[in-house]
């Protein structure tokens, strides 16, 4: 009796994460097609945060367990996709375009590879948190979460405070034209995608403290977020674009040189 138990709890498991990767993919592909009709990618990253907030919100009632782990890590994946998802649907409002779609505005089939990365990067990112959320056990909080949540809470203002102090230099029009090195900046040419990467460490910590066996393996989850920021989507793009625009500058150069590209004092 027990095994057939798991087994179906199993079987239950895995119709739940397929009802996420549709809702996740479906939401996705619907603006997508809204996007190429309207020739726009304004909507790319609200959609991305969306999607998160939504999957968060329905693991969490469908796993119909509401351990207080359960909630914590709910509410902080909420916290960040709105937070996220305000301020880059704000910004893109005020400049007009992303330029990482200047070269798939006009092709369909370019825009829908965007948005599907897409979709399979909140897939992955949120699996931690799928598991935690669908699991019926539950163990007394510990050390463990203790360490997450802090984790979580150190990324997400590291996060905040870098895109605050971002959009006061462009606000002002003195820095028309320069590169930000003040305040974080100072320390790491991407505070910003430092706290992202550190917030989803510190869930995955958390959400560990339920897992079992090939559960763990979900640990590569942040490690694909890392990967993408500081490998593919993010960081490269940015410091191609301020080679680019900056790197005929002395004061950029010896910026580069002596600024660590993302953690504080290592180079």
């Amino acid at each position: 009796m027990m095994g057939y138990h798991s087994s179906t709890r199993n079987t239950s498991v895995g119709l739940l994460l397929l009802n996420c990767a549709l809702i996740d993919f479906g939401l996705q592909w619907i603006v997508c097609i809204c996007s190429i009709l309207l020739k726009t990618e304004k909507f790319y990253d609200l959609t991305g945060s969306t999607t998160f907030i939504l999957l968060a919100y329905l693991c969490y009632q469908w796993g119909s367990t509401y351990s207080l782990r359960q909630k914590v890590q709910t509410a902080m994946v909420m916290t960040w996709g709105l937070r996220l998802g305000l301020y880059l649907f704000t910004r893109i409002m005020k400049e007009g375009k992303d330029r990482r779609f200047d070269k798939a505005r006009e092709k369909p089939a370019l825009m829908f590879l965007f948005w599907t990365m897409q979709g399979v990067w909140v897939f992955i990112t949120l699996l931690p948190t799928f598991i935690l959320n669908f699991s019926e056990k539950d163990r007394p909080i510990s050390n463990r979460d203790y360490v997450g949540w802090s984790l979580w809470i150190l990324g997400f203002f590291t996060e905040v405070l870098a895109d605050y102090q971002k959009a006061q230099f462009r606000n002002n029009p003195s820095n028309k034209g320069r590169f930000i090195n003040i305040g974080l900046w100072r320390f790491s040419r991407h505070p910003n995608y430092l706290g992202e990467i550190m917030l989803w460490f510190g869930l995955y910590i958390s959400a560990s403290s339920v897992m079992k066996g090939y559960q763990f393996l979900t640990v590569l989850c942040p490690i694909f977020d890392m990967f993408l920021i500081t490998r593919v989507s993010g960081i490269p793009l940015l410091e191609q674009y301020g080679m680019k625009i900056w790197g005929h500058d002395p004061s950029y150069q010896d910026y580069v040189r002596h600024t660590a590209i993302l953690i504080p004092f290592i180079w």
